[in-house]
């Protein structure tokens, strides 16, 4: 199985020239990188082969939810891009998310991508929860729950807040990836969850992406540089 990162750097933007051009202007070349929905599917694989030809480690972050034998098949075709990680929404169920794993280990020809599954997204709060999802449930449930779905299910990780990290390192043996992740003074946009790199590392995260903290930071590689200072130093602390 390939290796998760401690921090990825979500290239939110348009397109292939505007996320290249950041990366080459802020001296950010090499950096593990996050790729979501707006740039891949503006580009598709060719900014898969682009970053990978500039040494970049890649997320890919498409959350895929259908029928099991279609994400399969789907997951089949995204693991020969070679990329080191990838993600399922966990609601689509267990028999989805073990035919994820399984199309990743058909199409894999080396070392087969880390398996994530998204808990909640971290837009997603309980209001929201009970009066837009129709779930009873208390957040914190919700998200052990599909934790747990996804463990007996053969995922890697999940992808939570940093809110709940702890209570996933404490109850499962999966990695967490937190997204949602600021600096201490940085706004919460759209997203309702969200904590600093040091909060992150505090709850148990082993991984975080960090996207307009940086690409809108007066100095994007001093910012990144701090950031990732903030969180790997201290898991070389917890470690050593």
């Amino acid at each position: 199985m390939k290796k998760i990162q401690p921090i990825y750097f979500a290239l939110d933007f348009e397109n292939a020239e505007t996320a290249l051009s950041f990366l080459d202007k802020n001296d950010l070349s090499g950096i593990p990188v996050k790729v979501g929905m707006e740039l891949y599917y503006r580009e598709g694989p060719r900014i898969i082969e682009q970053l990978k030809s500039r040494g970049h480690d890649i997320f890919l972050d498409l959350k895929l939810h259908d029928i099991p034998e279609t994400v399969r098949r789907s997951m089949r075709n995204l693991a020969k891009l070679d990329v080191d990680v990838i993600n399922v929404h966990a609601q689509g169920g267990g028999d989805m998310i073990k035919a994820a794993k399984r199309g990743l280990e058909e199409g894999a020809s080396d070392e087969v991508p880390v398996l994530l599954a998204v808990t909640m997204l971290t837009s997603t709060d309980q209001k929201m929860l009970e009066q837009d999802l129709l779930l009873k449930e208390s957040l914190i449930n919700v998200v052990h729950h599909y934790s747990k779905l996804a463990e007996i299910n053969g995922a890697d990780g999940v992808v939570c807040s940093v809110e709940e990290a702890a209570m996933i390192k404490q109850q499962t043996r999966l990695l967490a990836l937190t997204p949602g992740i600021r600096e201490k003074n940085g706004g919460r946009q759209d997203q309702k969850r969200v904590a600093t790199p040091v909060e992150a590392l505090e709850k148990g995260s082993d991984s975080i992406v960090v996207g307009r903290a940086i690409r809108d930071a007066e100095d994007p590689q001093a910012t990144y540089t701090k950031m990732k200072e903030a969180f790997t130093y201290g898991q070389q602390t917890t470690h050593s």
